[in-house]
């Protein structure tokens, strides 16, 4: 073993608990873009083949992926493991899974010609997928962490644009039906000029898959610099949103397609996160939020009920 190697594997402080076998998967599909190219296919590897790399020293999965001991070590290390033994024994137990109950043989790839009812089945399974990686590897100190600051928070503002945008009104629109103060921007102009006005005791909240969003980090960082509780819902936890977030909440990275932007599937992550929001909120504001919830159903519920003829 390498000095290299060594060195890694010693590593000082503690550790914290490496993923479960089933979330491995989605954690190489959330941090593989942000890795390097010799990482990359570390991480491809063990995920493409968890019971062929089981099988190998840390020297034959250096080998395989044409990288280095080191190589190997530092990304069995991003992944969450301790070292290379902790990677391989997760590829073992993930490998076991998979033969006790195989995931259906279907890809999101969607061709021009394919049938309806293929289309239907293949864009089902890729939300399942979606969901079960958000859900692996959402990090849930951080959401409780986001829901506390809500809970408490003097006012909420959420931003977002193009397909964020949606699920950043989606936000607010349940935030304000438990009674409490939101408001979602999808102007970036509207979004500086209102963050500017936020301070300690305040929550703003950035939603963007890429992270890279401009027009989304420039009202998240002014929000940041003026005392408000920060918070980046992204797809890239390395991104250049998250250095101005107080909370990052990571979503599952999407495979897009030419049929199929990334957007679309980014989303269904992105809602299960607000999901997850809107409920922990909830509960923490249960005494209010009963009764909002009640008093705004009462308001519209006579459009909801069948008109009678005159």
């Amino acid at each position: 073993m390498t000095n290299d190697v060594k060195e890694i594997f010693a590593g000082g402080g503690a550790t914290p608990a490496p993923p479960a076998p089933a979330a491995l998967a989605a954690k190489v599909r959330t941090l593989a873009p942000s890795m390097t190219r010799s990482m990359q296919r570390v991480a491809e590897a063990v995920a493409d083949d968890p019971a062929g790399c089981a099988a190998l020293t840390v020297t034959g999965l250096a080998e395989l992926t044409g990288t280095s001991e080191a190589t190997v070590v530092r990304t069995a290390r991003l992944l969450g493991y301790p070292g290379y033994r902790d990677l391989r024994l997760a590829l073992a137990g993930l490998a076991a899974q998979q033969q006790s109950g195989r995931a259906p043989a279907i890809t999101t790839d969607i061709a021009v010609d394919d049938p309806i009812a293929d289309v239907v089945a293949k864009l089902a399974y890729d939300e399942q997928q979606t969901l079960a990686d958000t859900a692996a590897g959402l990090d849930t100190v951080q959401l409780a962490a986001a829901v506390s600051a809500l809970a408490g928070a003097r006012r909420t503002d959420v931003y977002g644009v193009g397909a964020s945008g949606l699920v950043a009104q989606d936000l607010t629109q349940k935030l304000l039906r438990i009674g409490l103060l939101a408001h979602a921007h999808s102007d970036p102009h509207l979004a500086v000029t209102n963050a500017v006005q936020l301070r300690s005791g305040d929550v703003a909240i950035a939603i963007t898959h890429s992270g890279s969003t401009g027009d989304v980090i420039e009202p998240l960082r002014v929000a940041f610099e003026h005392g408000a509780t920060t918070v980046a819902v992204t797809g890239r936890p390395d991104s250049p949103v998250t250095q101005y977030a107080d909370h990052v909440l990571t979503t599952s990275t999407a495979r897009e397609s030419e049929l199929r932007p990334a957007a679309m599937s980014s989303r269904t992550g992105q809602l299960l996160v607000v999901d997850c929001l809107f409920v922990g909120v909830a509960q923490r504001t249960y005494e209010a939020a009963a009764p909002a919830l009640a008093a705004s159903y009462e308001a519209l519920a006579h459009r909801h009920r069948a008109r009678k003829g005159p």
